[in-house]
């Protein structure tokens, strides 16, 4: 049966809640929205020290996504970018929206791998993205 959310209902007032719910929904996909197969692909692009090559790298990437995670990531992105505008009232920066999203969009198909020296590259990549999504997803 078609399930109906009533977005008026009080219960989805605390913004919480709701940014509580997607993240939820995010980590528990059977497989995140970046796949596994390109988790080492983007963690080797990210460590790409020259700017204009990583750039490329991360937009190609990008793009050799299956279209569901694409478009997904682009609506995505795009809702977090608008976030980002707002950090002098919710303060979210590119830096926190990374830290709060790096694990949940982009993890390992094992965690046993040291996770704590992955984390800040996953963060990174989600940086990346917020910060230049308008050359990652051109209109």
């Amino acid at each position: 049966p078609d399930e109906h959310l009533d977005l008026d209902d009080g219960r989805w007032e605390d913004i919480h809640v709701v940014t509580g719910a997607l993240k939820l929904f995010l980590r528990e996909l059977p497989e995140p929205l970046i796949p596994f197969s390109h988790f080492d692909k983007f963690i080797a692009a990210i460590k790409i020290q020259d700017p204009s090559l990583r750039g490329r790298c991360m937009r190609d990437l990008v793009l050799s996504l299956p279209p569901a995670h694409h478009d997904t990531m682009k609506v995505l992105f795009r809702h977090l970018c608008r976030v980002v505008e707002h950090k002098e009232e919710n303060r979210m920066s590119v830096q926190s929206v990374a830290i709060v999203f790096g694990p949940t969009l982009l993890r390992p198909a094992s965690e046993e791998s040291s996770m704590a020296m992955h984390m800040v590259f996953q963060n990174q990549v989600v940086e990346h993205i917020l910060n230049h999504y308008g050359y990652i997803f051109p209109e």
